[in-house]
């Protein structure tokens, strides 16, 4: 049972730190214990955890500004931070987990500000249409997080330049461009800040869960744990993968998100796989890869091997398959 709610806010706005901050607490978190961390990263594109790099994001651009890419562990889509863009992560074990109660703080705090917010989707906040909060999960054992953007007074022009969108999501939601489907919280209430925001946020966790909110400050966190989380989100392997060119190349939009399968094959087998995507089960998606190599390009021998596999999803191996089945 829930019993202790801290909020924890970090000053840093490198994307590294704060990521590396983000896993630590979820790795330090204890039963009973549900932690806020509001964050903030300057001018950075954050892709999920099965994205390609170059696929999601103008990167020679984003560097040459003086930016960064960033990869987190969590699956979904490439977003854009900069200063005016307020992220949050709730951080708890898997038996108090609870998204929709999650999701209501921030419905909450943003209401109380006067703004109509609603849920929208699986993964989006939106007021009058425009989407102003994206989510997305992660899960370790029983550690669990769900973290998110809120667009206060993000400058869109850099948004635009820097994010390269595929037009098949596009297609899918409907919209002609990244910036027409986005809203910044100020266009609202004008007079809006961060530091408002925060507290907002900071009332709505306690009044939803019940409980009052004590702070946490990094000088109790495990400092190996965070130098060792730093490494990882420092090192360019994670951060850009293995994008070696394969033979064969397959890719489109399913209800839950873009999908690209590139392989190679010899005699009917599988000798080689990358996969990319969107999809917020980050999890199971990095695993079929590995479980495609050596496996015969027949339906059945492949629903087998991605059945096995932990995770596995029945409408997401469907739609796996109807790529690699295609000629």
């Amino acid at each position: 049972m829930l019993h202790t709610l801290y909020l924890i806010t970090s000053e840093d706005t490198d994307p590294r730190r704060n990521l590396a901050l983000e896993e630590t607490l979820l790795r330090q978190v204890q039963p009973g214990q549900c932690i806020l961390y509001l964050w903030q990263n300057q001018r950075t594109v954050v892709i999920g955890r099965n994205q390609h790099p170059t696929n999601e994001c103008r990167v020679q651009a984003l560097e040459a500004d003086g930016g960064h890419l960033v990869r987190r562990l969590s699956g979904g889509g490439a977003v854009y931070h900069d200063l005016g863009n307020l992220n949050f992560t709730f951080l708890t074990h898997l038996a108090d987990y609870d998204v929709e109660k999650q999701t209501q703080t921030i419905l909450e705090a943003v209401r109380a500000l006067g703004i109509p917010a609603e849920k929208n989707g699986r993964n989006d906040l939106t007021a009058a249409g425009g989407k102003f909060s994206g989510h997305a999960y992660y899960k370790s054992g029983d550690q669990c997080y769900h973290h998110g953007t809120l667009m206060l007074d993000v400058d869109l022009a850099p948004l635009e330049r820097y994010l390269s969108v595929h037009p098949l999501k596009l297609q899918a939601k409907g919209v002609q461009s990244v910036r027409s489907r986005v809203v910044n919280l100020k266009d609202f209430r004008p007079d809006l800040t961060i530091p408002q925001l925060r507290q907002a946020l900071a009332e709505a966790f306690g009044r939803v869960y019940g409980l009052p909110v004590q702070p946490l400050t990094q000088e109790g966190l495990d400092q190996s744990q965070l130098a060792e989380s730093l490494a990882r989100f420092s090192d360019p392997a994670w951060i850009y993968g293995d994008s070696l060119p394969l033979d064969i190349s397959r890719e489109d939009a399913f209800s839950w998100g873009l999908l690209r399968l590139d392989y190679s094959q010899a005699d009917g087998v599988i000798t080689q796989a990358a996969l990319w995507s969107d999809g917020l089960e980050a999890d199971f998606l990095c695993q079929v890869p590995a479980a495609l190599q050596g496996c015969p390009r027949q339906a059945d021998a492949l629903r087998q091997r991605l059945v096995d596999l932990p995770g596995a999803d029945p409408m997401l191996i469907e739609d796996i398959l109807t790529l690699l089945m295609k000629e």
